[in-house]
Formats: C-alpha cells, sequence, structure tokens
C-alpha cells in the first residue's frame, strides 16, 4: 500500500484528544490505531502525563515507539523506563510555586517518578487519580522537591484567572521554563525549552522523517506547538477556538470518536 499524503508517523495528544471525557478508549479509537499498524505507520503520544499515566495505553494500543511525557520533557520506552528528561530550573520552580501559593492556588509537583501533593482533597485530585491510576504522595512541604522537580502543575477551577496567571507567569519565567495550560483546569510549568513541538521535532530526527511525512492531533494550547512542527495537524472539535486555528484540520469532539474520524479522513483516506 502506498500514502500519497506521505504520513509516516503520528503524534497524538491524550487527555481531550485521545480518550473521552471520562478518560476511556473508544473502540473506534482502538480500530483507528490498529489500521495505522496494518498501514506501516507509527504511531505515538505526546502528552503532559508522567510516564505512569500513560501505562493504560501501552498495552491498549499496542505501543511499541517512545513516548513523550510532561509535555515532552521527558522520553519514555514502552515499558516506561526513562530514557531521557530534563528538571524544571529550581530557581523557576521555587517562583512557580511561590505565584501559586500567592494566588491561592493549588500546587502539585511531579518529581522522582511520583506525584507530590500537600491537600489530598484539593480540586482535581480525585480527576487525577483516576486519569493516571495512581495515589499522590501526601508531603507537608512541596519544598524540598524543587530542586528535582519534571513538572509542576497549578490547579483551579477557576479557569479565567488560571488563564490570566498562565500569561503573567509566562512573561516573569521567560526562558527559565515553559508555561501552558493543558486542561482549562491545569497549568504546566515544565522545563525551558521542551515542548510537545520539541519532541515531534527530535523524534522526526530520530526517524529520518521531515515535518511533512507527520501528523499531530490535540484540543489544547500546548498542542498547538505541537501542530507547528508537523505537516499535518488536526484539532479536536472541543478544542478553544485558537487551537482549532492553528491546525491543518478540526475534527468532531473527544466524545464523539473526533480521534478516530480524523485517522480515517485525514491520515488513512488516501491509503
Amino acid at each position: 500500500m502506498s500514502n500519497p499524503l506521505g504520513i509516516a508517523l503520528v503524534v497524538s495528544d491524550v487527555d481531550g484528544t485521545l480518550v473521552t471525557t471520562d478518560k476511556s478508549l473508544t473502540a473506534a479509537t482502538i480500530a483507528a490505531v490498529r489500521r495505522l499498524d496494518a498501514a506501516g505507520i507509527g504511531f505515538t503520544l505526546a502528552s503532559s502525563r508522567p510516564p505512569v499515566g500513560l501505562k493504560p495505553f501501552v498495552s491498549a494500543l499496542n505501543l511499541r515507539l517512545p513516548l513523550g511525557a510532561f509535555n515532552g520533557s521527558t522520553l519514555c520506552g514502552p515499558d516506561l523506563a526513562i530514557l531521557s528528561e530534563a528538571l524544571i530550573p529550581e530557581a523557576a520552580a521555587r517562583e512557580a510555586v511561590a505565584r501559586f501559593d500567592a494566588e491561592g492556588i493549588d500546587a502539585w509537583v511531579f518529581a522522582r517518578g511520583a506525584w507530590h501533593l500537600r491537600d489530598p482533597s484539593a480540586p482535581y485530585a480525585d480527576l487525577e487519580r483516576r486519569t493516571l491510576q495512581a495515589e499522590p504522595e501526601v508531603v507537608a512541604d512541596l519544598a524540598p522537591l524543587l530542586s528535582e522537580a519534571a513538572k509542576i502543575v497549578g490547579v483551579s477551577r477557576d479557569h479565567a484567572r488560571l488563564a490570566e496567571i498562565e500569561t503573567a507567569l509566562a512573561a516573569d519565567l521567560g526562558d527559565e521554563a515553559a508555561v501552558h495550560r493543558s486542561q482549562a483546569y491545569y497549568l504546566d510549568v515544565t522545563p525551558p525549552g521542551t515542548d510537545k513541538g520539541g519532541f515531534v521535532r527530535e523524534f522526526g530526527r530520530r526517524l529520518g522523517l521531515p515535518p511533512e511525512r507527520i501528523a499531530t492531533l490535540g484540543d489544547a494550547g500546548n498542542d498547538v506547538a505541537m501542530f507547528r512542527a508537523s505537516g499535518l495537524s488536526v484539532a479536536m472539535g472541543n478544542a478553544d477556538p485558537a487551537v482549532r486555528a492553528a491546525a491543518t484540520h478540526v475534527t468532531a469532539d473527544n466524545d464523539s470518536d473526533g480521534f478516530a474520524q480524523a485517522i480515517e479522513r485525514f491520515v488513512l483516506a488516501a491509503v
């Protein structure tokens, strides 16, 4: 079989894209990934999740390529072994947590291979437990972890306020960290110079693929960098208008099998 579009690799976001709102894989999504494999097209994930949060997809989707965790700053194998990782500079990590504390926003720190928080009943903690299928480490003080942080998340039910803080914190941290919301209620702080776009570009180099042979799918602001690094990009119907505008195509939402529709319509239709 041949693919006139030349797509050889598909990189997908997870939450809001690959899975439904209740964090499940649909039969159509699983079938679409299997069709990619049958067509000889590689498939992997780039997610804000930690490596452990990607574990459920490895067997369900028969993933064999390395995966991008923490918005691409950590590269892990399908066995979740860490292949490479970057950490947030300690000064930037401390400034981010201090800002969240000053704003009354809960802060989570992913470090030493675990998810750490101070309040186990904080907003969205139960959602994160279900998402990662893992329990957090409850600590009284986050400070000892900030020299080893792979990701820090500010969590709030006030989505508009979190959006305002995103802009201000990104300006304050500058080149010392990447600041992007992965969901309306999660503001991620990750290592500088490492975003999903960097993951896609590096993966392309490793496989000898130019951007035009890579397709990406996503729904959030942190996926736009991934779109820019690929020749074919698809935004989910549930994405914000700015994210949809940044993609070459738009599909249905993540609760309406938008992922599967995008794979069939934009990637596999010409195979």
